[in-house]
């Protein structure tokens, strides 16, 4: 009786491969899924800084600038060398791409940056206002996935515009945004509309490790 439970039992870890270690499991992934987020990877071999100015920022209307703090999870410390992958719409509202583009810039549009916080988790980018996606009220938005120093990529609440005639209610009092509110207030300083937005990470990220 006591063999024929150990064989039991051994066939039992044979059978489902005994405890799953962290990490391997899909659900585990900090973040969890995120269809796009590997575009993070595709700066090539630009060197990144902690200010950049995107693609067509001096032609387009409503030139903006938006400035930052990323912190660990503390909401306090500075978070260094963090990689920001931000992309949004045009001002038609859609992603603008060419016939050379490649990879997720395909979808992506090519109105898109990378930035890596410097030692006091500053960020700061020039870029313009987006609309909103032709025919729809979906309020005005800017994507931005996060890579910070030995986790994988995750996305955190889009940017959202105080302003926007469709910004709705939910996202103005969202309980639970991930890294923090994106709500933004936009304020004139010359020719550019400029606002702020600190991100905190692993805040309200599902698996992120303790």
């Amino acid at each position: 009786m006591l063999f024929n439970s150990l064989l039991s039992f051994m066939v039992t870890i044979i059978i489902y491969g005994g405890p799953t270690a962290p990490g391997n499991n899909f659900q585990e992934k900090v973040g969890g899924p995120c269809e796009g987020c590997e575009a993070i990877y595709e700066y090539g071999s630009r060197t990144l800084k902690a200010v950049d100015t995107f693609p067509g920022f001096k032609k387009r209307p409503e030139p903006i600038r938006i400035s930052g703090t990323v912190y660990l999870r503390d909401g306090k410390t500075p978070a260094k060398d963090v990689i920001l992958y931000i992309y949004h719409t045009d001002e038609r509202g859609i992603y603008p791409s060419t016939s050379a583009s490649q990879g997720w810039e395909r979808r992506h549009g090519t109105i898109r940056g990378w930035l890596k916080t410097d030692k006091n988790g500053s960020y700061t980018f020039y870029s313009s206002r987006p609309a909103s996606y032709p025919n729809s009220t979906i309020p005005q938005h800017i994507h931005i996935t996060v890579k910070e120093p030995g986790l994988n990529e995750y996305y955190v609440e889009d940017f959202y515009f105080k302003d926007d005639p469709h910004i709705t209610k939910n996202i103005l009092v969202r309980k639970h945004p991930r890294g923090g509110s994106g709500v933004i207030q936009l304020q004139s300083e010359g020719d550019l509309q400029v606002a702020y937005r600190n991100i905190i990470l692993g805040y309200n990220i599902p698996n992120y490790p303790d």
